[in-house]
């Protein structure tokens, strides 16, 4: 049975078929709630069963998605930007947001720090997207590990598919930057 069979299913009330559609994507969305809001695994993953609560209550009326995973990633993205909207956050006063350091891109030395701390190869990437923007790592998220199109992106991100395209692009060329200039610096040392 493919996903539209499953999803079908599961709208006429198969419970193995609703269990399928979960176990097929919750963790996919797990790793992409905590992309959003990393703080919190319970909260994220608080957030997956609210997607899935209100899909099994609203099966009826749901109509058969052309990319499930899509589907779920973008209501599980509306559920967390939902429920953290509605937190009170302690305001601060405008003057006293300090801009410069929103906006300012770790230098070599904090990048270098962050590396060693990696023992991997994989967790010094993981380091090094972490520098990024938090956008561009999302971005680079849907399209690298959840292998989406920049239209998709686009639509999870509500912006255009050139704006993802950007993102994505921007993230790609500000890593390779990164890694270039740490390549050279690791061997001017030596």
């Amino acid at each position: 049975m493919n996903e539209q069979e499953l999803w079908q299913a599961f709208q006429e009330g198969d419970e193995n078929a609703y269990t399928r559609l979960y176990q097929l994507h919750v963790q996919a969305m797990y790793r992409y709630g905590m992309s959003l809001v990393a703080v919190s695994e319970a909260f994220v993953l608080d957030c997956v069963h609210d997607v899935f609560t209100e899909l099994w209550a609203k099966r009826a009326r749901l109509t058969t998605p052309d990319n499930i995973r899509h589907y779920l990633l973008r209501a599980l993205k509306n559920r967390i930007m939902h429920l953290l909207e509605r937190k009170e956050h302690p305001r601060r006063p405008l003057e006293e947001v300090d801009y410069d350091a929103l906006w300012a891109e770790p230098n070599d030395l904090e990048i270098l720090e962050e590396l060693e701390a990696a023992t991997t190869r994989q967790q010094r990437i993981q380091r090094l997207i972490e520098q990024l923007p938090p956008r561009q790592q999302e971005a680079l998220k849907l399209r690298f590990v959840e292998n989406m199109n920049y239209n998709q992106i686009g639509e999870i991100m509500h912006v255009n598919e050139q704006s993802a395209k950007n993102l994505v692009f921007r993230a790609v060329e500000k890593l390779r930057s990164w890694i270039i200039t740490l390549f050279l610096t690791f061997f001017t040392f030596f």
